[in-house]
């Protein structure tokens, strides 16, 4: 599972974000944490998932990139459409995985320049 390099977070949580994506990619439970991830079907475009279910160890993991993290099912909602919404302001589409993806891309590549 990757991370955007920027990932949302709820307000009762952004000062809290980069602990409990820690927690999280070392496998620690966070009861009432929810991870917002781009979906894994093209035809949606966010998943909600609990944090409690990537701990297991048969949850499909690969490919999934993390885009915000808050605490409750009812703020997780909320803050997917606020980055929809996010992304539709500044794209005019809602083609999320495809912004997603570009920046994530992006970011990537600016961490492994050569010298």
């Amino acid at each position: 599972m990757d991370w955007y390099k920027e990932f949302y977070a709820g307000e009762g949580i952004a000062a809290k974000k980069n602990w409990i994506k820690w927690k999280i990619l070392h496998h620690a439970g966070l009861p009432g944490i929810y991870v917002v991830t781009l979906s894994s079907n093209p035809q949606n475009l966010l998943d909600i998932i609990p944090s409690w279910e990537l701990m297991q160890g048969y949850y499909p993991k690969s490919g999934l990139l993390a885009v915000g993290v808050d605490k409750g099912y009812e703020n997780a909602m909320e803050l997917a459409g606020m980055i929809v919404m996010d992304v539709y302001q500044k794209t005019g589409t809602f083609q999320v995985r495809e912004y997603f993806l570009e920046k994530h891309r992006e970011n990537t590549r600016r961490r492994h320049r050569w010298k």
